[in-house]
């Protein structure tokens, strides 16, 4: 199963008229990194950067004028894209200026059901929230310290580590017991991937403020709840 951790940048939040001006990807085959990227800067055109946008990925006006615009690299794009899902987090945005730059050029959009959005995913895991990249990087013990400004590209690294801990990838076929490796087979490769033992635990997941939130409930219900009754 091939897939792409993907992330834009744009010039303002505006998809009829604002613009694509980064893209950066990362594949992965049956979960795994295979070390293969995708990135990317863009001219956009007579569209000026937004400063609200700037003071966000800090790509000016003048870092863009000598890129290439969209059309010259979206045959590149879409062979990198081809065959796979498309992951992103918050993808109803991402995918929103995709379909928006196909359509100015003619091409068909992105299906849905090709696309995967992993603020969704975390969603539905964490219903307590919060769920934004910085958070979840923090919940999976993910370092993401180095991320001063949004960048496509790291932030599609990072959201790759995020999604591989979300749905369980790492843990798959492991070989318990001590620091010895974990050990898996890539069936569709058949290559032999090795898995180093973390070299510390996972932060904790819940919050203070969300065990708190749990004990006030649980003082709240008292002795109607149903565990007192058997409690020894």
């Amino acid at each position: 199963m091939r897939e792409i951790i993907f992330d834009t940048e744009t010039t303002g939040l505006e998809t009829r008229v604002d613009r694509v001006i980064e893209i950066g990807g990362i594949e992965l085959l049956n979960h795994f990194p295979t070390g293969r990227t995708f990135h990317v800067y863009i001219n956009p055109g007579d569209r000026k950067v937004h400063p609200d946008a700037l003071a966000v990925h800090g790509i000016t006006d003048d870092f863009l004028k000598d890129k290439p615009v969209f059309a010259e690299i979206v045959d590149d794009l879409r062979t990198f894209f081809e065959g796979a899902k498309w992951i992103a987090h918050n993808a109803t945005f991402d995918m929103g200026f995709i379909n928006a730059e196909f359509d100015r050029l003619g091409i068909p959009p992105v299906s849905p059901e090709h696309v995967i959005d992993t603020l969704a995913l975390a969603r539905r895991k964490h219903p307590m929230g919060p769920n934004s990249l910085d958070a979840l990087c923090r919940r999976y013990g993910i370092d993401n310290s180095h991320r001063t400004k949004h960048g496509a590209l790291l932030d599609s690294e990072l959201l790759a580590e995020v999604y591989i801990e979300m749905i369980g990838g790492r843990q798959a076929a492991l070989v318990l017991g001590g620091s010895e490796a974990a050990r898996t087979i890539n069936k569709a490769e058949d290559i032999e991937v090795i898995i180093s033992a973390r070299p510390r635990p996972l932060a904790p997941r819940l919050t203070q403020v969300e065990i708190e939130a749990h004990q006030a409930m649980v003082g709240s219900i008292g002795a109607k709840a149903l565990w007192t009754r058997y409690s020894s």
